[in-house]
Formats: C-alpha cells, structure tokens, sequence
C-alpha cells in the first residue's frame, strides 16, 4: 500500500535534498549533469508536503542519461519507471512500497523541458506565504478524500496549480 501522506514541514528535507544531489553527482559519468534543483512541495521552507524529495536533473541527452546515468543511480536503491507515458523526462523513484517508502523522486529532463517552469511554482510559494497555506490545505484535503489514489490526488491540484502558475509568470516575467 503506498497511502498519501501529508506531513509539517520538516527542516531536514533542504539537507536530504543537498545529500542526495552530492551522491548522485559522485557516481554520475562525468560532464552528463547539467543542473540539480529541489522542486516541488519538501522545498518550499514551511510548506507540508508528502515527505519525498523531488530532484529535477538536466541532462545534455535523455538518451545518454537513459544508457549511463539510470544505470549508476540503480545501485543507489532508484527504480527507473520504463512505461511512463512522457517522453521528454526519465522518471525513478527511491523507495518503493511494501518494501520501503518512497523517499526521493528523480525527473531527469534536457534544458528545454517544460519541467523547468515548475521552479516558477516553487519560487513563487517560497515568496507567498498566503498561497503556501492555501496549496497545504488543499493537499490536506485531497489526501483524505484520496488517501490510496495517486492519479487522484494529482488530479485535484492540477486546476489549483495552473492558476498559481499563471500568477507565478506574471510575477516573474512581466509582460507575459
């Protein structure tokens, strides 16, 4: 059973982010990491969220990342997700119940991906502390009403995050 589970902010999730990354720079073959980020919920401070972090990985090459990079993460305890159904990321979790939570979600996309944009929302609630509360209540929410449904879950906020993303670009890039 993977249940959702919305915990407090915890302060250790920065250092679990900043370890992670360290360790995956180590066994990755050199001159193939572009760029690490924390992104989603566990990196905006005060923010609950489901306690997993998530890592956004630029890559040069999907494709090269798929061939060298998948392989030397795997050891690190990463499932890499084959069937998912985009194209234009790698997806691997750390973690993977009943055997262990997750605890770490790797996105590894190249430097035009749209994934990139998600930092938008992420700065953007680290900067409004109004809309941080209002994101938390609404995955409260939606984790009671979805405790055992992904799909679900994901769902509910997607509304919310498109229209905190349109006041996240008008923030950021005036004129759009």
């Amino acid at each position: 059973m993977d249940d959702i589970l919305i915990v407090p902010y915890d302060e250790r999730w920065r250092d679990l982010f900043a370890r992670e990354i360290a360790t995956i720079n180590a066994v990755a073959p050199p001159g193939l990491l572009l760029r690490g980020e924390h992104f989603g919920s566990t990196a905006v401070p005060g923010l609950a969220a489901k306690p997993v972090i998530d890592i956004l990985l630029g890559v040069a090459s999907l494709a090269d990342a798929k061939d060298r990079l998948i392989p030397a993460v795997e050891p690190l305890g990463y499932s890499y997700w084959r069937d998912d159904p985009n194209p234009a990321k790698l997806y691997a979790v750390k973690g993977l119940p009943p055997n262990s939570p997750r605890t770490h979600h790797l996105h590894i996309v190249e430097p035009d991906s749209q994934m990139w944009e998600q930092l938008l929302f992420r700065d953007y609630l680290r900067l409004h502390n109004d809309e941080a509360a209002r994101y938390a209540a609404l995955k409260h929410d939606l984790a009671a009403r979805f405790r055992t449904d992904r799909e679900a879950y994901t769902e509910g906020k997607s509304a919310y995050i498109a229209e905190v993303m349109k006041s996240a670009r008008r923030f950021f890039v005036p004129g759009v």
